[in-house]
């Protein structure tokens, strides 16, 4: 990696660092904003449901994702896409610390641990991020267009989504969290090439080149368009459908699995990687999915190294973990309140995701 090249690297992975950082502080300058409206006795659905657009702190939050969507924008016309995307499983790191101090939402061990594999496997990544074909100008990008390889990729990828949202969606959307999740994310491997691309056409466009005649910059800019709004739409109703513990790990992997396969297939990355490059960065992407299960899976688990002893001495090693379907769990949840408030003093007040059958 030449000096030139070794720069934007830097550059992009600081990019990519700054917009995990104000995209995580944003969850919590307008969750923060919100209860300091509950506190005021106004809600988001009170005076005509605008109420948070009078508290700072919301638009704060707000301005706050903006400058970290700007950021991560910028940062993948500087560093491979494969280092880029990954990374944004900080912002979610970002915000579970964030809160713990300031939201006085507990982190419990299982999240503190998922923190740390979510730090260690990003600088393993980081370590041993692939060096992209480099590709400074719209014209070297139409070439990497044109590739029979990408081209059969992005086929594969229009096909299959028109597939899932047309025949298979309708019928098993709403049954199958992962019917959602493969939309937005395979439609998301395309808009991270349409990013990649018009990050390229803005470098130039600062450079004096005249990439506003060029027909590719706005087929970019529109495809871009049209895979967000998609993107949204689906992920949208995975969340309104399933819960968010569910939804966000999977997305994670199966969006990031996506955008390295499109990357490498578009940028051929991986062919000037050594084996030990290789290894390192799926263990390094593999560990922070480790990381985010464990934040996501376990945050309503009230467990610390403190109750372990009481865990213990109460005889529930031996028992089984049975989760209960929904309407089971509401009414066992009565009849568990008090047993497990017995262990587990502060999570009394808390809904677990199963019950311990005794």
């Amino acid at each position: 990696m030449d000096v030139a090249n070794r720069s934007d690297f830097y550059i992009g992975l600081a990019l990519a660092v700054s917009s995990t950082i104000f995209i995580g502080g944003s969850f919590i300058l307008k969750k923060k904003g919100l209860l300091r409206l509950a506190t005021k006795g106004s809600t988001r659905a009170g005076q005509g449901g605008y109420a948070y657009l009078k508290e700072w702190l919301w638009w704060a939050g707000l301005i706050s994702m903006g400058i970290g969507e700007a950021a991560n924008f910028a940062a993948y016309a500087f560093a491979p896409a494969t280092l880029v995307t990954p990374l944004g499983a900080l912002s979610v790191l970002v915000s579970a610390v964030l809160s713990s101090y300031f939201l006085s939402e507990r982190l419990n061990i299982h999240g503190k641990i998922g923190c740390l594999l979510c730090i260690f496997g990003s600088t393993v990544m980081v370590l041993h991020a692939p060096q992209e074909e480099e590709v400074a100008s719209l014209t070297a990008m139409a070439e990497k267009l044109k590739d029979p390889g990408f081209i059969a990729f992005a086929v594969c990828i229009v096909v299959s989504s028109l597939i899932l949202i047309i025949f298979v969606a309708p019928r098993y959307g709403q049954k199958n969290v992962l019917v959602y999740i493969l939309i937005c994310s395979v439609i998301g491997s395309l808009s991270v090439s349409c990013v990649k691309g018009l990050g390229i056409g803005i470098k130039e466009l600062f450079g004096g080149t005249a990439v506003l005649k060029d027909p590719l910059f706005w087929a970019l800019l529109i495809c871009l368009v049209v895979c967000i709004s998609i993107q949204i739409s689906y992920l949208n109703k995975a969340l309104d459908i399933f819960n968010t513990s569910i939804v966000s790990p999977i997305y994670y992997v199966f969006f990031t699995t996506s955008v390295m396969a499109c990357s490498a297939i578009l940028f051929k990355e991986w062919l000037r990687m050594s084996t030990d490059e290789a290894a390192g960065t799926v263990s390094g992407f593999l560990t922070i999915i480790i990381g985010i299960f464990l934040l996501h899976a376990f945050k309503d688990i009230n467990f610390s190294l403190d109750s372990l002893p009481l865990y213990l001495h109460h005889g529930l090693r031996g028992q089984a973990y049975i989760a209960l379907p929904t309407d089971e769990r509401i009414d066992e949840s009565s009849r568990t309140k008090e047993r497990s408030a017995t262990f587990f003093p502060e999570s009394s007040d808390k809904r677990s995701n199963g019950t311990f059958i005794t």
